[in-house]
């Protein structure tokens, strides 16, 4: 594909919670053109539209003629259906997480990426409260991730290890880099007919441990990550973007601990990583350039993990 004046023409399919923000930021973007948004709800649709100066579809296939990049933000058990016909044309896809729902068409979909980028929406990757933390990682031996939202009507065709846990299984793994030996999980529905409450504790080869808990019937938003490491305890809150680490240094001949916040550069963490995928798309040597972004592997290696925690917790539902 070329691209005139290095701009890509984009389209969004599924403008409600989530891609409705993508909307909007490509629509900012110098480096994107909006040329529509798909959705099957009229009045959600338009409103988008007209906010963002772009076409309004009830249909995806019109924009298979018209964009070089779509990001697809629909219900889970769509994604692979509504990312195929684009990816056979060689269309660059942000897909949101998790990538599919069963290993099967998550892999059939990466096959069917040859000619395009496929991007997975992981987005706390873009976070800059955890790109801040990053240099200071050095051996964590045991994690503690908190992520709890309200109880909203969306993304209710996965449970919530699907729907939340998902981000910070991603994170974990990154930031370990050790095969898991051990899961242990359970998990419990409340509101809605799969797992709406779930706490997985991973073991890996290295001796590291990580404990998750995910809950989508909070009464808060919750975003927090902490992980301890040799004399040092590291503090995120991934909601607030505020990273803290405490040491243990000598000081005086005493040993004491110190607080440092560390200096965050705020940003969407969304708008990252579109820019991250525009610029995959328009680099001349995007396909071996390494970035932050979650590729389709990636993606299927969280939902693996992902659906073997909810596996081991079936017998406890």
């Amino acid at each position: 594909m070329t691209f005139n004046n290095q701009v890509v023409r984009v389209g969004v399919v599924g403008v409600g919670g989530l891609g409705q923000h993508h909307a909007r930021l490509y629509r900012t973007l110098p480096q994107s053109h909006l040329v529509g948004v798909v959705d099957p709800v009229l009045e959600r649709r338009e409103k988008v539209a007209l906010e963002c100066g772009c076409q309004s579809r009830a249909d995806y296939e019109p924009l298979l003629e018209l964009v070089d990049a779509v990001t697809i933000a629909v219900p889970t058990s769509q994604h692979a259906t509504v990312a195929e016909p684009f990816l056979r044309r060689g269309i660059h896809v942000l897909i949101e997480k998790p990538i599919t729902l069963d290993l099967v068409s998550a892999q059939l979909m990466v096959n069917q990426a040859q000619r395009g980028v496929l991007h997975v929406g992981h987005s706390e990757r873009f976070n800059p409260a955890l790109l801040a933390v990053q240099p200071f990682v050095k051996n964590p031996r045991f994690f503690e991730a908190h992520r709890l939202s309200l109880f909203t009507p969306r993304s209710l065709d996965v449970d919530v290890v699907l729907d939340l846990m998902i981000h910070d299984l991603d994170l974990i793994t990154k930031l370990v880099q050790s095969p898991i030996c051990e899961i242990r999980s359970i998990g419990i529905p409340v509101l809605t007919g799969r797992v709406d409450i779930a706490n997985a504790r991973l073991e890996f080869e290295n001796g590291c441990v990580a404990n998750l808990t995910a809950s989508r019937v909070s009464r808060e938003k919750v975003r927090k990550l902490r992980f301890f490491q040799p004399n040092e305890y590291v503090s995120l809150d991934l909601d607030s973007q505020v990273a803290e680490v405490f040491s243990m240094k000598e000081i005086d001949g005493d040993r004491k601990i110190v607080n440092r916040t560390l200096q965050v550069q705020r940003e969407e963490p969304l708008k990252l990583e579109i820019l991250a995928f525009l610029t995959e798309i328009l680099s001349p040597n995007a396909r071996t350039r390494k970035t932050r972004s979650c590729t389709g592997e990636e993606g299927i290696s969280a939902l693996e993990l992902a659906l073997e925690i909810v596996e081991r917790m079936s017998m406890t539902v």
